[in-house]
């Protein structure tokens, strides 16, 4: 026994000699769950009392979290990315939800968004670099508070993913879109088939849908140069009514046809319907 103690108190002074000092490994347990103060539907996750990460209410079930969970190195990775995430997600549903948007005009956000962060992160690194070798740049960083911590970005893969979950939880819904974008689109002022048909297809529409929402739509192109000559007809020389219309895609025989109907008798012209 006394040999043992002699040993280790051998090993205590080499160790103190070399200037070691142990320290205990951290257990990676969450030791709090708290509400986040400007969003009540994420809670802010606390690992060995330090904030670490902020997840949604879902997630948190989803994964089973509670105060006392072991974690390991690995399931808090996962839990970092599941967090950036939520937010993404979360800050998506927000965009998604002021109008109807088509799948690929949502898939274009947030390539933009992505494009953006990344460009961003390119610049405070960029900063943070000439922090370190212009001494009067680091004077000037600190004073007007340039940001050189970089953002965490996010995946080609993530973007998949929320367009996904959106879809999925009918947020995104082509064919709904499609059928608003119809309904509402120049609705005073008058829209040509032609053109609604260009603009939807440039929104990722298919074709087949498009020419199936116009054969339904009450919205001809008959009614739609009646609008437009009813409000313009009394301002605007013939020539230039006509080119007008042309522009906006509308047949030239139609428009010709209406525009000599408005001419011969206004009066009936706008209370009929053509």
């Amino acid at each position: 026994m006394e040999v043992v103690k002699l040993q280790d108190s051998k090993t205590k002074k080499k160790t103190a000699e070399k200037g070691v000092i142990s320290s205990p490994k951290p257990k990676l347990e969450i030791t709090d769950l708290k509400p986040a103060v400007h969003d009540q539907n994420r809670v802010n996750v606390y690992i060995d009392n330090e904030f670490t990460f902020s997840l949604d209410l879902s997630q948190v079930s989803d994964y089973h979290l509670k105060v006392g969970k072991i974690l390991t190195k690995e399931e808090i990775k996962e839990l970092e990315h599941a967090s950036e995430f939520g937010k993404l997600y979360s800050q998506t549903l927000e965009w998604v939800l002021m109008r109807p948007h088509s799948v690929k005009e949502t898939r274009d956000y947030l390539k933009q968004r992505k494009k953006r962060r990344e460009f961003e992160n390119k610049r405070r690194r960029l900063n943070l670099a000439r922090m370190k070798s212009d001494p009067d740049f680091k004077k000037l960083a600190k004073k007007q508070k340039i940001p050189t911590t970089t953002k965490k970005t996010f995946s080609s893969d993530d973007i998949e993913k929320v367009i996904e979950k959106l879809t999925e939880k009918k947020y995104l819904d082509d064919r709904r879109f499609a059928e608003w974008y119809i309904e509402n689109r120049f609705m005073k002022k008058g829209i040509s088939r032609k053109r609604l048909s260009g603009e939807l297809a440039k929104k990722g529409i298919e074709y087949e849908l498009i020419r199936d929402l116009l054969e339904k739509s009450s919205r001809t192109d008959a009614t739609e140069i009646r609008k437009y000559i009813i409000k313009k007809g009394g301002k605007l020389p013939r020539k230039k009514l006509l080119m007008r219309l042309l522009s906006r895609g509308y047949p030239y025989d139609l428009c010709k046809e209406m525009i000599d109907a408005y001419e011969t008798c206004p009066e009936q012209f706008r209370e009929n319907n053509y």
